[in-house]
């Protein structure tokens, strides 16, 4: 087979996530026009919410694969059937790769799976984005920006995903499951999450937009063109729904108040001369691209991003202990730090 490009971040499948190759082999070749056999399976790392994975064929043509995770899995969580649908209606809408097939046949590997085009390109997992130029910074975080207004412009139901989620009560929703999801995972008491729970309902705004939600919209999720500081692919659309445009930008704007390295954070930066705008610049830009005046009650919003982002640490923390992720060494549960910073902000103690 033909080298892969230098530096992709793959190891051998871990054995909680192998599967039977041949089996897939034979659906590739079957369903995926164009792709010639034998087919080589490396895992990405990471992907600890579904797991990723690089597929060579004969050729050299390169797919990715992402499936749902093994083992009895929380209710609504890890919809990799709803990725391929949205990143395939939005396709010449919104940067997304080619899709290829979606398998929803058990049989086949053992869960729901889709494969997309690989897509050559730079992921900056670093948001302070060391090594480049301030005029770089400024314009890589100016797609970013503009990627997402545009998102939340497109006219949904033209693109055939009126019924990808309900209309409306986007945050009463959205805090009712992960409200669920949190206690079905739950390990320890952490009164935080109580807190969360009892309070962010009162503060929901009244704002009754609605567009697609990506619901994971961050630097890290997108892929940028090798050379040019433009947005080739959004990635990671597992919990894209119909919601609230406002969701996004708030959940976006968290970075600029994240302390974790790991899932992004600015701290350090200096604004005046790094290129990278401040939280009140980058949501002034996204207003001004989405007609807005402001965004209300920013506090109320990152606190609900926090909490579901607590919510999900929460799962993946059960997940490593039942022994079906591949992060069986990060063992720690981060829900109770992320739902202590969550209910200051919203508290305004921070």
């Amino acid at each position: 087979m033909p080298d892969l490009p230098p530096n992709l971040p793959v190891r051998d499948v871990v054995p909680a996530h192998r599967f039977d190759e041949a089996k897939l082999a034979a659906w590739m070749a079957a369903n995926v026009e164009g792709y010639q056999g034998p087919l080589k399976v490396q895992q990405f790392q990471g992907g600890a919410s579904n797991p990723t994975f690089l597929l060579t064929d004969a050729t050299g043509h390169l797919y990715v694969l992402r499936k749902k995770p093994p083992g009895q899995l929380l209710s609504s969580a890890h919809q990799v059937d709803r990725e391929y649908r949205v990143m395939k209606a939005l396709a010449g809408q919104i940067p997304v790769p080619v899709m290829r097939a979606l398998c929803t046949d058990p049989e086949v590997i053992g869960t729901t799976f889709y494969v997309m085009d690989y897509l050559e390109g730079r992921i900056f997992r670093d948001a302070t984005l060391p090594g480049l130029t301030p005029k770089d910074r400024s314009e890589i975080y100016d797609d970013l920006n503009a990627t997402l207004a545009k998102l939340h412009k497109v006219d949904f139901v033209a693109a055939g995903l009126g019924d990808f989620g309900r209309h409306g009560a986007y945050f009463e929703r959205q805090i009712a499951r992960w409200t669920k999801q949190y206690i079905d995972a739950k390990t320890e008491e952490i009164p935080e999450m109580d807190a969360l729970i009892e309070k962010l309902p009162a503060r929901i705004p009244t704002d009754p937009s609605v567009s697609i939600a990506h619901g994971d919209y961050r630097l890290e999720n997108v892929m940028y063109h090798p050379t040019e500081n433009r947005i080739i692919a959004v990635l990671d659309w597992e919990l894209c729904t119909i919601g609230h445009p406002l969701a996004d930008i708030a959940y976006n704007a968290y970075l600029w108040r994240s302390h974790s390295p790991g899932w992004g954070s600015l701290d350090g930066v200096d604004f005046k001369t790094s290129g990278i705008p401040t939280e009140d610049e980058y949501v002034a830009k996204y207003c001004e691209r989405t007609g807005r005046s402001e965004v209300p009650d920013m506090a109320f919003l990152i606190a609900f991003s926090m909490f579901r982002l607590a919510s999900i640490g929460q799962g993946v923390y059960g997940r490593i202990l039942a022994g079906n992720s591949a992060r069986e060494s990060e063992a720690i549960n981060g829900c109770r730090a992320t739902a202590t910073q969550a209910l200051a902000v919203l508290e305004g103690r921070e």
